[in-house]
């Protein structure tokens, strides 16, 4: 079996990294980490909830955009891939021509928990968006077997003050206080 070493890079050395494949990295204090390929459940949720942060974008009005596989500087040596992000469309326009990692704190950032990144989730990543300035962090967690919930953390002087959200509960969110969503309808990734 054939290993390889992966370089330690700047962030500005991460923002053109390529390695010839299709894999997907995150910059963690200048390592590279591989990120596992999604399950189908994964994918379904993130695009679902791009959608209803998209529609309740339109309704409202607000000059916002949700997107997927956008990444997020959360240090200055480190960069994570969050599943869903939203961000001002002032943000979104200034990237167009840019690798997509984003400079600037996001309005809300959603992470979808997988096996291999429960820990990276409900820590380390939630230490780094606390330090970074994201307003607003979601943890979507459908494999906890025992204990499958949807986890917002609102910043709140600097600090994140956390709310869990299970079954029919309905999911209350600063960035969008009249979203109409349950955790059970999150998790599922349909309403």
């Amino acid at each position: 079996m054939n290993t390889t070493t992966l370089p330690k890079l700047t962030f500005s050395q991460y923002l053109t990294y390529d390695d010839g494949t299709d894999n997907r990295y995150e910059l963690v204090r200048q390592e590279l980490k591989l990120m596992n390929p999604p399950t189908l459940l994964h994918i379904r949720i993130a695009k679902f909830l791009e959608s209803q942060f998209d529609l309740e974008i339109a309704r409202l009005g607000y000059p916002w955009e949700a997107f997927r596989e956008v990444g997020q500087q959360t240090e200055s040596d480190s960069a994570r891939l969050p599943d869903v992000l939203v961000i001002t469309q002032e943000v979104a326009e200034s990237l167009m021509d840019c690798s997509a990692v984003l400079q600037v704190p996001s309005l809300l950032v959603v992470e979808i928990v997988s096996p291999s990144s429960s820990r990276d989730d409900y820590k380390e990543k939630l230490a780094e968006y606390q330090a970074f300035g994201i307003p607003e962090y979601w943890v979507v967690d459908p494999v906890s077997r025992r204990d499958r919930r949807v986890t917002v953390y609102l910043l709140e002087n600097k600090v994140y003050q956390k709310q869990e959200f299970r079954g029919n509960l309905r999911i209350i969110s600063a960035t969008f206080p009249e979203l109409n969503l349950t955790a059970e309808q999150v998790l599922r990734g349909k309403l």
